[in-house]
């Protein structure tokens, strides 16, 4: 499974159940940590300024810690310094939401907020495992598997 862990309170508990449909749809075997943080739009803002050198609020940031792991089984023993003793599982990752910018897009898109909110975490948590979606191929199969995901979760995909 993948252990999410959030400080706040999370904004629908279903984000912390994501974690075991992705896991599942990618037939990951042993215990992933990520952490999930929520941030204004100045935050998030500073922080894409700072790590990705866009200036512009964004919706989701996700920071990796393992890299070449697109399509791999992740198996402890390969990673013993990303191994989390706490929640006893390797650490793939961080997860950073802005809150109003998902607010307003479940508001535009048209549906729920639990649903923004999961698909941001499916999304940040295909990211952290490795994929991503810069070229068209990459884009078709990251976004074939976010959207098993969500229907894995019950929570239908508009595009």
């Amino acid at each position: 499974m993948i252990k999410i862990f959030c400080e706040d309170k999370p904004k629908y508990i279903k984000l912390l159940k994501t974690g075991k449909a992705v896991f599942k749809i990618l037939g990951q075997k042993q215990k992933l940590v990520a952490e999930l943080n929520f941030v204004s739009e100045q935050e998030i803002k500073d922080l894409n300024r700072e790590n990705r050198h866009i200036d512009k609020v964004t919706d989701v940031l996700s920071f990796p810690t393992l890299d070449g792991i697109k399509g791999k089984i992740i198996d402890k023993k390969d990673y013993p310094l990303d191994y989390d003793n706490y929640f006893k599982g390797v650490f793939i990752g961080s997860i950073i939401i802005c809150s109003s910018v998902a607010d307003m897009q479940a508001k535009e898109y048209g549906h729920s907020k639990e649903r923004e909110y999961t698909f941001l975490v499916v999304h940040s948590l295909l990211h952290l495992l490795g994929y991503d979606h810069i070229q068209e191929s990459d884009r078709v199969e990251m976004r074939a598997l976010e959207d098993k995901i969500m229907q894995e979760l019950n929570l239908e995909v508009k595009r």
